[in-house]
């Protein structure tokens, strides 16, 4: 047993070699055994980055047994055959000192820092002992499973169906939600965009620029370098993304629905919207149109700070350039409890102007199955889908089933937060475990007291992660998860225009005791007795079910990592159905006008896009059609306070990793001169931000690229464990001063508030 004391944290932390100085220190960590030989393949590989949830497709190799070589995989031409700081990084997450390479168990108090290295057996033991105890007092409800999303999450949430748990919760509801809520309320599906093709691009601080998506980046890009597309940003702050717009508007923070309103109404009220589309496609216009009505750009500018004339213009530059133009609904910088129907508002104006399965526009992905029904023969090979058919149903509801408002999102990750509900409240009823797998809570949630509030109350925690994370810090264990370099797992669908796949592998051997997620949860399974709800035995038995037994097609796609299928296609884009349809002599018949519009669905109640939704209405009373609702984000004597992301690191996942923490350790808070005059607040000095819920210390950015009344800081710095030497106290923490709000319908986890600024 280790406790990491107060002196040692802050002697290590100021030293140049703070790292290597803790992890030696510390049992279970890759500097506690030693110097460890490197092996694996000389050859390049394919395979998947985890640096970040985009997970672009890589090739990687081991250089002279010292190093690993990174770089993206040519075979994704979307993608650049590119990788990005944070995917360059990967070598030095596997050689970082501090990553865990062996099981441990607390042995203090909770969040005290004392751990005990042991074995796995002994880990599998404690797990499935504590978590049998509290299905048998308390039912298997009683525990709640948490991952990031993606591969990681389906062979967690796999474990807790087989447990027999209904709570299984991704990041969704912190991060992507509300447009994925939004999408599936007005079209039935998630859609995509097709940036590389714009012509006219309104962005509302879908930082592309520096929360880099390689393939969604390098597309904008290319709209503005080849296509010349005009990209306009609305946005508090002067981003990477501002920086290289064509017009930049300091928005109001909370006032992005008022502006997406206006647009639509200009493009209604003189009469610059695709009526043929409307016709054909989607119901509820009539109503929108009324609603709309009162939406006028003058009004907006109250609200926004965004001038009338300006929404004009810009609304009538979008539909000049339909339906070659797109309204961006990704990520931004502002959340509000509007987010539902601030990205309704979006998908809206793309409705609008018949931008859908368009170049330029929106779309569906083609899935295989799909695409060659419509080809008339098997150009993609279909996956299949490996599972048990007799897996148990919980018979309890889940947490998030309180309020039915939220049943859209209960399939898409459900409300994340209402883990902290369940636990301090009961509501409906008492959480008394959590099991969590490459997620960090205490940075990605709001009001991180109430997090460590939690996680003190409930009878067992246990995290696999890749470090002592800020989260995992409070467990009562941690199971070392292998880093994406060392381990293979699933064949994953990255369709887009057509169907494709990609895979992870390998590339170096296992350094120290660590294990994929897919094998820590089956083993635990068979542990707890439930071999039969795992068939599988390695990897390659799972990969060879997806593949239907076609050990030639596994291999295939094993040696490219990247696999796509036939001719790109969109159902409403002529150019593209001819070359499909000569490509493909049996492929069905095209409409009289040559396209496939006759064909383009929405798996929605009334089959059309539904800009009006009986469905959200009986769920939400009052939210069924898309209006603007005042928000109050903060009080007079406050600023705003909003976050987002950056070009090196991840959330609160990678600012612990050498060469980023090196790159960027410290979030200092960007500030408007006219603020910080008033203030007495000089560039670089210390500040004090305060809000409902917390206080932060940090340093001042002063900057003429944020509006006076708004505060930014990136997001996942400031962690407060001692164990993360590299990333503890630097910066401030965004979650301990935001207080914990969830959005109507889509359930997001608000990332805006008011904060008092002061020079410390």
């Amino acid at each position: 047993m280790i406790e990491l004391c107060r002196r040692d944290f802050l002697k290590g932390a100021g030293a140049a070699g703070a790292g290597c100085a803790l992890a030696t220190a510390l049992p279970g960590t890759l500097a506690a055994m030693g110097a460890q030989p490197l092996s694996g393949s000389e050859k390049a590989i394919p395979s998947i980055c985890e640096m970040c949830s985009t997970r672009c497709p890589i090739s990687a190799r081991v250089l002279d047994g010292k190093a690993v070589y990174i770089e993206g995989n040519a075979a994704a031409k979307s993608f650049g055959g590119k990788v990005c700081a944070r995917g360059g990084a990967g070598h030095s997450l596997l050689y970082d000192p501090q990553r865990l390479v062996k099981p441990l168990k607390r042995v203090g108090e909770r969040g005290e820092g004392k751990w005990q290295e042991i074995e796995w057996s002994e880990a599998y033991g404690i797990l499935a002992q504590r978590l049998e105890q509290i299905r048998r007092e308390h039912g298997a409800e009683a525990v709640a499973f948490s991952s990031k999303s993606g591969s990681l999450s389906g062979h967690l949430f796999h474990f807790a169906k087989a447990f027999g748990s209904p709570n299984t919760f991704t990041h969704a509801s912190t991060c992507p939600g509300a447009y994925v809520v939004a999408a599936k309320a007005m079209f039935g599906g998630k859609v995509k965009r097709d940036l590389g093709n714009s012509k006219y691009i309104i962005n509302f601080g879908h930082n592309l620029y520096e929360g880099i998506n390689m393939s969604e980046t390098r597309a904008m890009m290319k709209a503005q370098t080849d296509k010349r597309a005009k990209l306009v940003v609305f946005e508090p702050r002067f981003s990477i993304v501002a920086d290289k717009a064509d017009e930049w508007y300091a928005i109001r923070p909370g006032s992005d629905v008022a502006v997406a309103l206006a647009l639509c109404h200009v493009l209604i009220s003189e009469n610059l919207y695709d009526k043929a589309f409307i016709e054909r496609y989607v119901e509820g216009f009539e109503a929108f149109a009324a609603e709309v009505s009162a939406y006028t750009p003058e009004w907006a500018e109250t609200i926004s700070d965004v001038p009338a004339k300006d929404i004009r213009r810009i609304a009538r530059e979008f539909a000049k350039a339909a339906p070659h133009a797109v309204v961006d609904f990704g990520h931004r910088a502002t959340f509000t409890p509007e987010e539902f129907d601030m990205r309704r508002a979006l998908y809206a104006a793309n409705v609008l102007i018949g931008n859908f399965e368009r170049k330029g526009g929106i779309y569906f992905g083609q899935k295989a199955a799909g695409y060659n029904k419509l080809a008339g023969e098997a150009v993609a090979p279909v996956l299949g889908k490996p599972g048990v058919a007799d897996m148990p149903k919980p018979t309890a509801k889940r947490i998030d089933q309180v309020d039915e408002q939220y049943a859209m999102m209960w399939s898409e990750g459900g409300i994340y937060q209402s883990v902290i509900d369940a636990t301090l409240e009961a509501k409906p009823y008492q959480l008394r475990g959590w099991v969590m797998c490459r997620t960090n809570p205490m940075q990605t949630m709001t009001d991180r007291a109430k997090v460590v509030e939690s996680l003190k109350k409930l009878d067992f925690v246990a995290v696999v992660d890749v470090y002592i994370s800020e989260t995992a810090a409070w467990a009562d264990l941690i199971l070392p998860e292998s880093t994406y370099l060392e381990r293979d797992e699933e064949i994953s669908d990255k369709s887009g225009k057509s169907p494709g796949y990609y895979v992870r592998q390998r590339v170096v051997d296992v350094i120290g005791d660590t294990k994929p997620s897919w094998q820590i949860f089956r083993e635990l399974g068979l542990k707890m007795g439930m071999d039969k709800y795992y068939p599988w035995e390695t990897m390659e038995t799972l990969q060879l079910l997806q593949a239907n037994k076609d050990v030639a097609l596994l291999n295939h796609i094993k040696e490219k990592g990247f696999v796509s299928y036939g001719k790109p296609l969109m159902l409403r884009e002529k150019s593209m159905v001819q070359d499909f349809v000569a490509a493909y002599p049996g492929a069905h018949v095209v409409d009289e006008d040559g396209s496939y519009a006759s064909l383009l669905k929405f798996k929605t109640p009334s089959g059309k896009i539904e800009l009006v939704s009986p469905k959200v209405e009986a769920m939400a009373p009052g939210r069924g059609g898309i209006k603007y609702r005042p928000v109050t984000l903060k009080q007079p004597n406050e600023l705003y306070f909003i976050q987002g992301k950056v070009a090196v690191h991840t959330n609160g996942a990678t600012h612990n990793i050498p060469m980023l923490a090196n790159l960027m350790s410290d979030n200092a808070v960007w500030v408007h001169p006219s603020t910080a005059e008033a203030l007495g607040i000089k560039d670089g000095d210390a500040i004090r931000l305060k809000s409902s819920v917390g206080v932060e210390e940090g340093k001042a950015l002063v900057t003429r690229g944020i509006r006076p009344d708004t505060l930014f800081a990136y997001m996942g710095f400031g962690s407060k464990n001692r164990e993360l030497v590299r990333a503890s106290g630097k910066g401030i923490h965004c979650g301990n001063l935001l207080p914990n709000m969830t959005a109507p319908v889509c359930g997001m986890n608000v990332h805006t508030t008011g904060v008092i600024l002061e020079k410390a």
